[in-house]
């Protein structure tokens, strides 16, 4: 038996977050035609209809033709009705991250999914090593509610099955997902370049992402030439601009100013499309990740970035240790911009290095592109219905 319906639940386009940019493009994946080399192959299980149960603040009017339904955080009866229109899919797929849903920790998760007559697999974006006693509770119910557990990582796994009441057999790794943003044909090798060189770090912008250290990293990598530029763009996190303004942002650029390279530093702060998102990327001769997260077990923007070829500097979060470590990038101590600049400069001058790590991130790509993610989806939503099928007649 094959699914002919998907129906996904998540935070979603025009809401702007991790959680929305990566449904958004697990949802146009599984609705195209799977291709085999080059060419598409409309097999009956290889396209299938998606619909999303957009979780919101309030009500949109006019939501994008993919929404379903939406869930307004806070309403009565929002849970279930959540779940009705889920039921109609032939399995559902729950992106989880605390604080996405109603109620603490967003528990109300939970009143869904046991409300669920259709089979579901669960995606964890986050898993915490100590989660307070309510968190614990609520990743053990989604997992033994669910009949398939998602995470991104081997390292995410391996925190699943240490530190949780789980059943090992249920968790399958599939890696978050990237655009196909390759710039390169075949044979090409990535060059140290002797243009103005290009650092880039781009994402919503709040605190903990570590633009700082990497400001104080431009000061000590000043004396190369030409001089690098650094470019942060993304546009403020929606949560934090209405809490706190724009004061992250004119704090880093206060400090570039205070560092003496506000000349190389430059602030964009636009939320990008994929078009422009591409051509940015291409643009980079380095991608910087100095985020001080110790928890992190998924980056889209460190997926991005090796799918797309580029030598990546990352602090040593779960996941930048699981990419990096066959050679696709450097690992640098968090809050550490002496460390940042000695790897810029070891990038940025050392004869062969940046060939050897964009190489290395080129060997990786397909694996992460979202036509290699969306078919192991497919593959497991197809298993997952028949198994649940055989167990609901046997």
């Amino acid at each position: 038996m094959s699914v002919r319906s998907y129906g996904v639940l998540s935070t979603y386009s025009p809401t702007q977050c991790g959680l929305a940019t990566f449904t958004g493009a697990l949802v146009e994946a599984l609705t195209r035609p799977v291709e085999i080399g080059l060419v598409p192959v409309d097999f009956d299980s290889a396209v299938g209809r998606v619909g999303v149960v957009a979780v919101v603040d309030g009500l949109d009017p006019t939501p994008p033709p993919e929404v379903a339904h939406q869930w307004e955080r806070g309403a009565r009866g929002g849970a279930s009705a959540a779940a009705t229109a889920l039921n109609r899919f032939d399995i559902a797929i729950i992106q989880h991250e605390y604080g996405i849903y109603s109620g603490r920790d967003g528990v109300d998760v939970l009143e869904t999914v046991r409300a669920l007559r259709v089979p579901a697999i669960v995606v964890l974006h986050t898993v915490l090593i100590t989660p307070t006693a309510r968190q614990r509770m609520i990743l053990e119910q989604l997992t033994r509610l669910c009949a398939a557990v998602v995470t991104m990582t081997t390292t995410a796994r391996e925190r699943l099955v240490d530190h949780y009441a789980v059943d090992p057999d249920r968790i399958r790794v599939i890696p978050h997902g990237a655009t196909d943003n390759r710039s390169w044909q075949p044979g090409d090798q990535h060059q140290p370049t002797s243009r103005t060189p290009v650092i880039l770090t781009w994402g919503l912008l709040g605190e903990g992402k570590g633009i700082e250290w990497g400001i104080d990293a431009m000061a000590h990598i000043a004396d190369l030439r030409p001089t690098a530029q650094y470019r942060v763009v993304g546009q403020t996190h929606p949560k934090v601009l209405a809490r706190h303004g724009e004061s992250y942002r004119t704090g880093l650029v206060d400090r570039a100013h205070r560092r003496g390279v506000a000349d190389a530093v430059h602030f964009d702060a636009r939320y990008l499309s994929n078009v422009e998102l591409h051509r940015l990327i291409r643009q980079a001769d380095v991608v910087l990740l100095p985020y001080d997260s110790r928890e992190q077990v998924t980056s889209g923007v460190l997926i991005e970035a090796v799918a797309a070829g580029k030598p990546v500097i990352s602090t040593a979060f779960p996941h930048a240790r699981e990419l990096l470590s066959s050679g696709a990038g450097l690992l640098v101590d968090r809050n550490s911009p002496i460390e940042i600049a000695a790897a810029l400069r070891r990038v940025l001058t050392e004869p062969g290095l940046a060939t050897r790590m964009g190489a290395e991130a080129k060997r990786l790509a397909p694996d992460l592109l979202w036509t290699s993610v969306s078919r192991k989806y497919r593959e497991l939503a197809d298993e997952t219905l028949r198994t649940e099928t055989k167990l609901a007649t046997a």
